[in-house]
């Protein structure tokens, strides 16, 4: 699994439309308010060329891909933390993604209800966003009165948690998303930060839906208002069309490329929303590359080579030797392990290597 993704955002954003774009479930999207009432569910295949190139030299019996799961939540209304529209239905479902994707309607259609009147970008985050604060702001002070309890006898941790979720609150106060939060150097309060299961400490990438000529901020003033607030706070903005998505999703794979460049695109928002999130999240793909299969697996930039191995089994981790190390583009120039290992393109490499995103390795190891 690459990584899960919360998709949210108001009614009749195009968040239904983008999700059927993503995925082979098929979601409701019509147009009026709670047309997505269960989340639905889907999982998606990251696109990665290096696979395809890798099984060109190995001729595998399979070919795995890392994946994503993506998990489409009921549009949000002002009001939501406290019971309006669908209530607080849809927070079990986005509390235990990787990050969110704030779907943010950039297009003007007279035709597509907006459930505020008018579109407004600005003031459609604030809303969504002062919701999921308001709800990340109940689950700080349940925290915190049960800190103050259990800090009246002995337990230290509690002392300290009860001083942190008060520090915590009072930034949720201000409106602002505990993301912006300094991160605690302490692990007993990075561990009480974990079991809030925080919506605003998640990591957002706004997704602009605009319409097939609204992709350069000069000329559409709604995406332009979005990336002024997104750059303001640092977040990234990344516009796409859901209609043209929809589009390229119907159309048979062989196809897809030449519809896409006759765009002057050279790439699907499916790719350009994965490869957000792995920025997002600071992942990367490390490769296998074998007669049975030839396969990514998805870890964390930084991650050295025994927790890279354990992505794999466990026992990689637990009874690591070494890793066998080749480039991915020196394995396809050279035609595959042998002829890398006489090239001395193959390394061997000990526990604190750093994995890079495109290494190929195999693992040594003895339990």
């Amino acid at each position: 699994m690459g990584f899960s993704c919360g998709i949210v955002g108001l009614p009749n954003v195009g968040k239904s439309t983008l999700f059927n774009c993503l995925s082979s479930a098929r979601a409701d999207a019509a147009n009026y308010p709670f047309c997505t009432i269960e989340p639905n569910v889907g999982i998606v295949e990251v696109p990665d060329a290096r696979l395809t190139a890798l099984a060109g030299v190995v001729h595998p019996q399979r070919i795995l891909p890392t994946t994503t799961r993506f998990v489409d939540i009921a549009g949000i209304v002002r009001g939501a933390s406290k019971g309006e529209g669908l209530g607080n239905k849809f927070l079990a479902h986005i509390r235990d993604v990787d990050a969110i994707c704030h779907v943010v309607r950039c297009f003007t259609d007279a035709n597509v209800v907006h459930v505020d009147g008018a579109v407004n970008p600005v003031r459609d985050v604030g809303t969504i966003e002062t919701e999921l604060v308001l709800a990340d702001l109940e689950s700080v002070e349940k925290r915190l009165d049960r800190a103050v309890k259990m800090s009246k006898g002995t337990d230290p941790v509690e002392k300290k948690a009860a001083a942190f979720c008060a520090e915590l609150r009072a930034h949720l106060d201000q409106g602002k998303p505990a993301r912006s939060f300094p991160t605690p150097d302490d692990e007993d309060m990075k561990a009480v930060l974990a079991e809030m299961h925080l919506l605003t400490v998640k990591p957002t990438l706004f997704v602009a839906n605009v319409d097939e000529s609204g992709f350069d901020a000069a000329t559409n003033p709604h995406l332009k208002a979005l990336k002024e607030l997104a750059a303001s706070r640092g977040d990234e903005v990344l516009p796409l069309c859901a209609k043209i998505e929809s589009e390229v999703a119907e159309l048979p794979p062989a196809e897809r490329a030449d519809f896409l460049a006759s765009l002057g695109m050279t790439s699907s928002g499916l790719d350009r929303l994965i490869q957000a999130g792995y920025r997002i999240l600071g992942l990367a793909s490390y490769l296998t590359a074998g007669e049975k299969e030839v396969r990514a697996w998805t870890i964390t930039k930084g991650m050295k080579a025994p927790q890279a191995a354990g992505v794999i089994h466990s026992d990689f981790e637990r009874g690591f030797i070494k890793a066998e190390v080749i480039w991915w583009e020196d394995f396809v120039a050279l035609g595959g392990e042998a002829r890398c290992r006489e090239a001395g393109k193959l390394r061997l490499e000990g526990k604190d290597y750093l994995v890079r995103d495109g290494d190929v390795m195999h693992f040594k190891f003895n339990v």
